[in-house]
């Protein structure tokens, strides 16, 4: 091989002179090519005797690894010093603190309900929940609303498919159907451990039904104040002597709570409610603040109506009691400042993202 080796240096060489990966592969033809000097010598072979071929093939292999190993190690520095600069251009501080996720956080509306929920708790009341698709009886007839009466218009009411002509199904307009449930539930729970007549369990008389129904309901309704979809808070107190002044004592004491202050006040204004008799609208008026001096409507009240006492399984002449139902949106907006209903469902991250803590 003593005749090859200038030819192993001379690609050595080359291939350590060359620049960019385009010299080195011009480099490389001039030694492998289909025309490069190990592929001249191959091709003279054919005058050598078959012993010369031998011995000369085997030199020339020699010499052709030589130069195909100095050609791949001139390419792994390369790409080397290339990998190289660019860790040098892209350099980073691993000092500074990582790039992390933006930490989420409760719906503006869901933290005025667990507000809520956590203050009737702390009053004794029950949370309950129920199904947002409600049967007309629960929705409506349970509740002492006749077949003519306009809360039953397809104008203000989403009807689903579902139920009969007589006995429709539909996206609940309150929660007050809660009322209807909760209280039958618990009456067959009573009468079930004590009997009809109940002598002998509780002295004879059923515990009180205290309980709040929060969630979703749906009137087809929309604008600044309003919404297709909404919350509210339907409350119910019954037993066998609760008046209009447990009411008046509950909803001040959660109604300060809420708000954090004592500084306003409560007045309760005349109204009308299929299932409530005598009926009346709560109004709230703050003593400081943007909304001083105003009085604003904040909830719907009165004692619950005799044939809805019926429809719960009790007694009219032995249970009486109140109802309560109170738009949760419309609360949130009053405690966050809100004056518009709709962006709580934009879904607009810059404003949802002020109520986060």
């Amino acid at each position: 091989m003593n005749d090859l080796q200038p030819i192993v240096d001379a690609a050595q060489a080359a291939f350590a002179q060359a620049a960019t990966p385009a010299e080195l592969e011009n480099a490389k033809a001039q030694f492998l090519g289909k025309s490069g000097r190990m592929t001249e010598l191959m091709k003279g072979m054919a005058a050598l005797s078959v012993e010369e071929k031998k011995t000369r093939g085997a030199a020339i292999n020699l010499a052709k690894q030589a130069i195909e190993a100095a050609l791949n190690a001139a390419r792994q520095a390369m790409a080397d010093a290339e990998l190289a600069a660019q860790l040098q251009a892209e350099a980073l501080d691993v000092t500074l603190p990582g790039r992390q996720r933006g930490q989420g956080g409760l719906h503006p509306v869901s933290l005025a309900q667990e507000r809520i929920e956590a203050i009737f708790g702390s009053m004794g009341f029950d949370v309950a929940q129920g199904p947002e698709i409600e049967a007309d009886w629960f929705n409506f007839t349970a509740l002492n609303t006749p077949e003519d009466h306009p809360a039953r218009s397809m104008h203000d009411t989403f009807y689903v498919e579902g139920g009969s002509a007589t006995a429709p199904n539909l996206l609940r307009t309150h929660t007050s159907p809660m009322q209807i449930r909760y209280a039958v539930q618990h009456v067959k729970k009573y009468r079930a451990l004590a009997g009809d007549s109940g002598e002998g369990l509780f002295g004879g008389a059923m515990p009180e039904i205290r309980v709040i129904a929060p969630g979703r309901t749906y009137r087809v309704d929309s604008d600044a104040t309003h919404s297709p979809m909404f919350h509210q808070v339907e409350g119910l107190w019954v037993g066998e002597n609760i008046s209009f002044k447990d009411l008046k004592s509950v909803y001040l004491n959660f109604i300060t709570t809420f708000f954090e202050t004592d500084a306003l006040q409560l007045r309760f204004r005349p109204s009308y409610f299929p299932f409530t008799e005598p009926s009346a609208e709560i109004d709230i008026m703050f003593e400081s603040g943007p909304l001083k001096g105003r009085w604003l409507e904040v909830s719907g009240s009165g004692q619950v109506h005799p044939q809805v006492i019926r429809n719960m399984g009790l007694d009219p002449e032995r249970y009486i009691g109140f109802a309560f139902g109170s738009g949760i949106d419309r609360l949130a907006m009053l405690r966050y400042g809100v004056n518009d209903l709709r962006l709580f469902f934009d879904g607009d991250v810059r404003f949802l993202s002020q109520f986060q803590n």
